[in-house]
C-alpha cells in the first residue's frame, strides 16, 4: 500500500527557527547539538503511520528551492521567533497576506501557528518577547486551528508540537478534514 502524501509548508521570516525545528524532529532524540537540514534537500520527508495507514509528510519552508507559492499544501504553519516581536508582527502583516493570495483557492486549509525559540524567552526583555497567552490570542484572532510553542535547541515541546502537526496532517486525509471544529486550540 502506498503512503498518503501530505504537503506542509512552514511560512515565516528567515532565521525564525523553521529549519532548526525540522532538524530537531529529524534528529528524533536528545537535547544535544543537531545537524541542520539543508534547504536544497526540500521537501523534508517524515513517514508516520496511524492504525495501519502510512502517511508521507512533505515539509517545505519559505526558503524552498522552488517558489513556495506554487505549492498546493494540505497544511500551512506560520512560524515566528518568540524572542523577536518583529517576527510576530511580520507574520500578522506580511506572511498571512502572502499565503492568502497564494492559496486563495483553498477554503478549508488548516492553519497552525508555531512559536519557535522558546528557550530565548527572557524576563529581562519584557518588550521584545511574546508570552504564550499573547501568541494564543494572535492565533485566535487569525482563526488558526492550533497554537504551539517549542525550542529546537533544548528539545522542549518539540515532540508534542510535531505530534499535533501529525494529527492535523492525518486528519486532512479524512472526510472531516484537518481544520479544528471550534477555533484555535493550544498545546
Amino acid at each position: 500500500m502506498d503512503d498518503i502524501p501530505i504537503t506542509i509548508v512552514l511560512i515565516g521570516d528567515d532565521k525564525c527557527g523553521k529549519t532548526s525545528f525540522l532538524s530537531r524532529v529529524s534528529a528524533a532524540s536528545g537535547t544535544g547539538p543537531i545537524a541542520l537540514l539543508r534547504d536544497i534537500d526540500q521537501p523534508y520527508i517524515f513517514e508516520v503511520s496511524k492504525k495501519g495507514v502510512q502517511y508521507r509528510l512533505e515539509f517545505y519552508d519559505t526558503k524552498s528551492p522552488e517558489n513556495w507559492k506554487l505549492l498546493q499544501p494540505d497544511i500551512v504553519i506560520f512560524c515566528y521567533d518568540i524572542s523577536q516581536r518583529l517576527t510576530l508582527i511580520h507574520m500578522q502583516r506580511f506572511w498571512i497576506n502572502e499565503a492568502k493570495m497564494a492559496f486563495s483557492n483553498r477554503d478549508s486549509l488548516p492553519v497552525l501557528i508555531l512559536g519557535l525559540k522558546r528557550d530565548l524567552r527572557s524576563e529581562d526583555d519584557p518588550n521584545g518577547i511574546i508570552y504564550p497567552q499573547e501568541g494564543y490570542q494572535v492565533a485566535q484572532a487569525l482563526r488558526a486551528d492550533k497554537y504551539m510553542e517549542c525550542s529546537a535547541v533544548t528539545g522542549e515541546l518539540v515532540d508534542l508540537a510535531f505530534q499535533e502537526i501529525c494529527m492535523t496532517a492525518m486528519n486532512t486525509a479524512t472526510l472531516r478534514g484537518g481544520q479544528s471544529e471550534g477555533g484555535c486550540s493550544i498545546m
